[in-house]
């Protein structure tokens, strides 16, 4: 990871409180069933948008999916006339399935994540036997971002940054004053990501969260997911850089590296798999897209047995 990527963020952030750049519009959505939060960021004077981190609703006891979270992140942009022009992933997800095709074909825009999706591919890959057809060099996705990686919603520049540890893909945006930040931080008062997903590294998220804490204090920071921490009667997804840096459960200004991967460890090994990790993997490392039909017109989600 390139510090030079950070202080180049951290310069987005201080033009757009000194007026250089517009203020990006975030509207979040929040599914409860599986504790997500999607956002949608635009541009007011252009009306250009993205879309982050969507989801498929799934009922797992009836293998059914259906639309309704993403219809209302749908009617939002409708309603408010705007132009999607990306469809991000921070990561491939464990616990929710991406709506991204299904709001791709309503309304555009490239599908995008981190090149690193191919190391997540090749595993998972070889967990679900997805067998050669499926391909693992990410190509079910329009764009692979790479850390660093500048583009442009409306006249808003923004920027990607390599954020691994939680997975080996995991990606933060930079847009404007907003970082979207995937599940690399939860509310200060819940803590961190677990790390302990095939090609997690609890060293490594410590680095790339000591690296998004670089920004400034002001940076507004989007979440992935909100639990409701013990005591707090409501869900939240919005926070600081500088609330994280002064109280962040797991990871506060003071917490060594050391400190935090025995923490995370200990942690990470008291924790069950996410309930709807089997078919979002296989489902996300396609870039949100169903498995092929078999020959008699149904699709299948595999369940590997005595495996995860």
């Amino acid at each position: 990871m390139n510090d030079v990527h950070i202080a180049h963020a951290t310069k987005l952030v201080r033009e757009t409180h000194e007026g250089a750049l517009p203020r990006p519009v975030v509207k979040s959505f929040f599914d409860e069933p599986t504790y997500t939060a999607s956002h949608v960021v635009y541009d007011p004077k252009t009306r250009e948008a993205a879309i982050i981190d969507s989801v498929l609703n799934y009922d797992p006891a009836s293998g059914r999916t259906s639309c309704e979270s993403a219809q209302a992140v749908l009617d939002f942009i409708k309603n408010e006339n705007l132009t999607i022009v990306w469809q991000l992933e921070t990561h491939a997800h464990a616990d929710h399935l991406s709506a991204a095709p299904w709001l791709q074909e309503q309304l555009g825009g490239k599908l995008a994540i981190g090149a690193e999706i191919t190391r997540v591919q090749e595993v998972f890959g070889k967990i679900f036997n997805a067998g050669t057809r499926f391909a693992r060099d990410g190509s079910q996705f329009d764009h692979l971002f790479r850390d660093g990686d500048r583009f442009m919603i409306g006249e808003i520049e923004a920027m990607a940054l390599h954020v691994p540890g939680h997975t080996p893909a995991d990606m933060a945006f930079v847009i404007g004053d907003a970082a979207f930040i995937g599940d690399t931080l939860f509310m200060p008062d819940f803590g961190t990501a677990r790390a302990d997903f095939p090609g997690g590294d609890a060293r490594q998220l410590y680095r790339s969260i000591r690296r998004l804490l670089s920004l400034p204090t002001e940076t507004r920071l989007f979440l992935c997911h909100d639990y409701k921490a013990p005591g707090r009667d409501f869900y939240a997804w919005e926070t600081t850089i500088g609330a994280q840096r002064e109280s962040n459960l797991h990871v506060h200004d003071g917490v060594s590296e050391d400190e935090f991967v025995e923490m995370r460890t200990k942690r990470d090994a008291t924790l069950s798999l996410p309930n709807l990790i089997m078919p979002s993997v296989q489902i996300n490392m396609r870039g949100g897209r169903l498995p092929e039909p078999e020959e008699n017109g149904t699709r299948y989600i595999k369940i590997p047995l005595d495996t995860l």
